[in-house]
């Protein structure tokens, strides 16, 4: 049996935006943000989480979201709070799952709709469609269909030499389209195209394409629309590639302000300490600092996180920790 291909074309526009995309991915890697400063990467998950729910209509704010992964108590509809900790949940399978296997697909999809669904993890033994405004703008393929189809893509997926960047694009159309679960299969689409990039290149685990794509809801469903009218996937590629690029401009944005901030404030602690061991007190004089907190959160904790500093280990009871330069 031949292999089947999801229909779609590589063209002109689809390769610039990829070459656009590799060259951005460089610059990112270069600054490097995302691996000295474990707030960036907080911050991107926290996107990630409340973007997708977003889409789905969670109205629970990037706040909320940020105290249930600090494990805070929130005011909201139960819900939906369930559907933040499923998510969070979800997106920490990042580090082990295997994209290309269809039973990890289905593992992380029963932990994204535990408690939400009866079938989490099960495909879909009935109908479904996608709604916009209560009115139904794509009907899925009839559900004894959705194991070859699912299996079919996986295949492909295994096999194709297509540039992972346009492959999981594509597979990301062709999820939607089939639309296997019962639920969640935007939150689920969206999560596995960030598991196959992430396969690839894993600072795409903390870039938070889907707080783009929320910015540009309508514009999402349209792609797909047009593709499945088209009978290609040509138009969402171009889409979810755009998004990417953005998500990554946006990010490497963000981490070179966060770089400069940080910067200027280490420059200052750099320059009142001394080689010797010294007390945090000692140093937030010099710095003409009154608050302990302000001096943890934007001096000591950034210059710790980059390796600058070392603590030293207390030889008494009564001892406190001390700072020092890192040779």
């Amino acid at each position: 049996m031949n292999l089947y291909v999801p229909p779609f074309d590589t063209t002109n526009e689809i390769f610039e935006i990829s070459t656009e995309i590799m060259e951005n991915i460089g610059k990112l890697s270069s600054v490097n943000e995302l691996d000295q400063f474990p707030r960036l990467r907080k911050v991107s998950r926290v996107k990630s989480i409340q973007s997708t729910l977003a889409i789905e209509n969670n109205t629970l704010s990037l706040e909320q979201v940020t105290a249930i992964v600090d494990g805070k108590k929130v005011l909201g509809p139960a819900d939906e709070i369930l559907e933040v900790q499923n998510a969070i949940e979800a997106y920490k399978q990042l580090d082990n799952i295997n994209p290309y296997n269809l039973n990890d697909l289905l593992r992380v999809h029963g932990i994204m709709m535990s408690g939400i669904i009866a079938e989490s993890g099960k495909f879909r033994q009935g109908n479904v469609g996608i709604f916009k405004d209560d009115e139904i703008i794509y009907t899925a393929p009839p559900a004894h269909m959705v194991g070859d189809l699912i299996n079919q893509l996986f295949e492909w997926i295994n096999n194709s030499n297509t540039h992972i960047l346009i492959k999981s694009s594509v597979f990301h159309y062709e999820f939607e389209f089939i639309h296997p679960f019962r639920d969640g299969n935007g939150r689920m689409g969206r999560l596995w195209q960030t598991a196959l990039l992430s396969n690839w290149k894993s600072i795409f685990k903390y870039i938070p394409i889907e707080s783009v794509i929320k910015d540009n809801q309508e514009a999402y469903y349209n792609a797909i629309i047009t593709s499945t009218n088209e009978g290609k996937s040509n138009k969402f590629i171009i889409f979810m590639l755009q998004m990417i690029n953005k998500a990554i401009k946006d990010i490497l944005l963000d981490s070179k302000e966060h770089y400069n901030h940080i910067n200027l404030q280490i420059n200052k602690l750099m320059r009142v300490m001394d080689s010797y061991p010294q007390s945090a007190q000692m140093i937030m004089d010099r710095l003409g600092l009154k608050s302990r907190n302000a001096f943890r959160k934007n001096y000591l904790n950034p210059a710790l996180e980059m390796g600058l500093i070392g603590m030293t280990i207390p030889n008494k009871p009564t001892s406190k920790n001390q700072m020092y330069f890192k040779k």
